[in-house]
């Protein structure tokens, strides 16, 4: 189990704390899951860089190329890094007649996934995917490249031992069920290749 000190910083001889306050932004009171990122970004340092502006989106933690784990946010901070929710009912065929067809129609146009999005934000856990208000972030360095269906670059294996430790010990201290640990484009409107060769 990892040590969690009072300002939500992990104490671990694998992580290095490297905190970046403007991609906090409120209270995260409970952790219902995990989700995989990849970073669009070829290093960490560009990452960080874009985590100094004000307003940045980003997760709570960070694994460069060599496997190096950077925590950059606080467990008890909420951040920006799911984006446009998808409908669980939908997706795993669990929804209510009603709300199945009427989730069928809203799907048939890519400018109701914010509809959708908001929809499922109004829900409680487990009814949706879990969200920004109560998930933790992983981004993974890792560029995804040119055209107009780019595919993210693969992680590599000192990442995804990196990711497979920190997601075991994440789960284990914070009591996330592992069926609730996802691949961004899994729960997201996003590039259906980010994280997709992400291994835990």
């Amino acid at each position: 189990m990892l040590y969690i000190d009072e300002n939500g910083h992990v104490d671990a001889a694998r992580i290095i704390v490297k905190i970046f306050k403007t991609i906090e932004r409120g209270k995260l009171d409970k952790v219902n899951g995990i989700v995989v990122h990849q970073t669009d970004s070829p290093t960490a340092r560009s990452t960080f860089n874009s985590y100094q502006n004000a307003g940045a989106n980003g997760a709570h933690f960070l694994i460069d190329k060599d496997g190096t784990i950077y925590q950059t946010a606080s467990l008890f901070r909420i951040t920006w890094h799911v984006g446009k929710s998808q409908s669980r009912c939908f997706l795993t065929k669990k929804c209510d007649p009603a709300e199945f067809k009427k989730m069928a129609v809203l799907e048939m146009d890519w400018k109701n996934f914010t509809k959708i999005s908001r929809i499922e934000q109004e829900k409680t856990f487990p009814d949706r995917f879990p969200i920004n208000s109560d998930s933790i972030g992983i981004e993974i360095v890792g560029k995804a490249g040119k055209g107009d269906n780019p595919v993210f670059e693969h992680v590599n294996s000192l990442q995804n031992d990196a990711l497979q430790w920190l997601i075991n010990e994440l789960a284990d201290t914070l009591q996330v069920p592992l069926n609730e640990i996802y691949r961004h484009p899994e729960i997201a409107r996003k590039n259906i290749t980010e994280a997709s060769t992400a291994k835990w």
